[in-house]
């Protein structure tokens, strides 16, 4: 079994550990950004406002609505990232690459990995900010929630907000080079320890997601249902730009960033120290079974 499929399966490990911790940012973060009139009574006002809400209305468990397919979708995209990370890695087989080949190896494995998981997410999405305070609503599980998909606008709505979604790329692209470049340098002066790789991970990820945090707005509301408001109704990524500042400002672009920030950083870090620190164990655990031969990652 390949280097590149040990990376895969730590990353899949720590992408639970670390979407376990954070969720309840998740929740808050994807409720703001879908969020598309403030004048509303209903409407949520800051992060500590939806959390008051989701609590009064829903109660705890509202605020991890659709973790498991938020635990599957987080698996299965970390598990496909490294692995195909890693592999465009030894495919280019240099010890140090350059800022362009770690981010052309970024882009491989970051397409790759929307292609293979945007459905789940566009589901997670739907999960999670589906409003069940009325009489007549009630949580759907993965599987119903993916049939009412299906029976509404068929196969192809599991494919909404995907070229949002590649152009998001970027961001993994951002965070892997800036995580590599330092910790490369780290690496000169001394061993990195789990803490560092902690560090690492926040830094990484504020600075793509500072930089991307607008395309991530559009890619929520591409996901949701599409209203028959043709005001409400974004037919691609810069539709959705100009309607969103046309009728809710700039500001419009960044709703619940700063708890996405706070979501992203923790998760970024939580998921860098586990995948360190998994790495050697899972390597170990798969040469014990057989299915591996014994070498050092």
């Amino acid at each position: 079994m390949s280097d590149s499929t040990v990376h895969a399966i730590a990353g899949a490990g720590g992408g639970i550990v670390s979407m376990t911790l954070t969720y309840p940012l998740v929740t808050i973060s994807n409720r703001l950004q879908v969020q598309k009139d403030k004048t509303n009574k209903e409407a949520y006002k800051n992060g500590l406002d939806v959390v008051r809400k989701v609590i009064a209305k829903e109660g705890i468990a509202g605020l991890y609505s659709g973790l498991d397919s938020a635990l599957f979708g987080i698996s299965l995209t970390n598990y496909c990232y490294y692995y195909f990370y890693e592999f465009t890695k030894s495919v280019i087989n240099k010890a140090q690459m350059s800022t362009i080949e770690s981010m052309s190896a970024g882009a491989v494995a970051g397409a790759a990995t929307v292609l293979i998981t945007n459905p789940i997410w566009v589901i997670n999405t739907r999960i999670n900010t589906r409003n069940t305070s009325s009489p007549n609503s009630r949580p759907l599980s993965t599987f119903e929630t993916a049939a009412e998909m299906i029976k509404e606008n068929g196969f192809k709505s599991f494919w909404q907000g995907v070229m949002p979604a590649l152009v998001l790329v970027a961001n993994p692209i951002i965070q892997y080079t800036v995580f590599e470049k330092i910790k490369a340098k780290i690496a000169k002066t001394r061993a990195l320890t789990s803490f560092d790789f902690f560090l690492l991970g926040a830094v990484s990820k504020l600075a793509a997601t500072s930089i991307t945090y607008p395309y991530i707005v559009v890619k929520s509301r591409m996901q949701l249902k599409q209203s028959d408001n043709v005001n409400e109704r974004y037919t691609s990524i810069l539709d959705g730009f100009r309607k969103i500042v046309k009728y809710e400002g700039i500001a419009g672009l960044y709703k619940g960033i700063s708890s996405k920030i706070v979501q992203s950083i923790l998760t970024a870090s939580f998921l860098f120290m586990a995948q360190a620190s998994l790495v050697e164990y899972v390597a170990k655990l798969l040469t014990i079974l057989g299915v591996r031969a014994q070498k050092r990652i």
